[in-house]
């Protein structure tokens, strides 16, 4: 039976998520430099594939902290 693409965690989805999420942070001036996926959830015996947003430095999470409040507020 084939994997299917539009189930959340298909690996295509999960790169396709992270892309998404890669470019709607970059609409707002947002680099999140190690966003991407998470290599180890492949191998889980879950099979839960999963978006690594990583780490990033105090500006950066402020940025993303007013964008986040800004569309709250909508």
């Amino acid at each position: 039976m084939p994997l299917d693409r539009s189930l959340p965690d298909h690996p295509d989805a999960v790169h396709e998520s992270a892309e998404e999420l890669r470019t709607a942070l970059k609409d707002h001036g947002i680099t999140l430099p190690s966003l991407g996926v998470d290599l180890p959830g492949f191998a889980s015996v879950y099979g839960v594939s999963l978006v690594a947003l990583g780490n990033c430095n105090a500006a950066t999470a402020r940025r993303l902290a007013e964008v986040l409040r800004t569309a709250a507020t909508r």
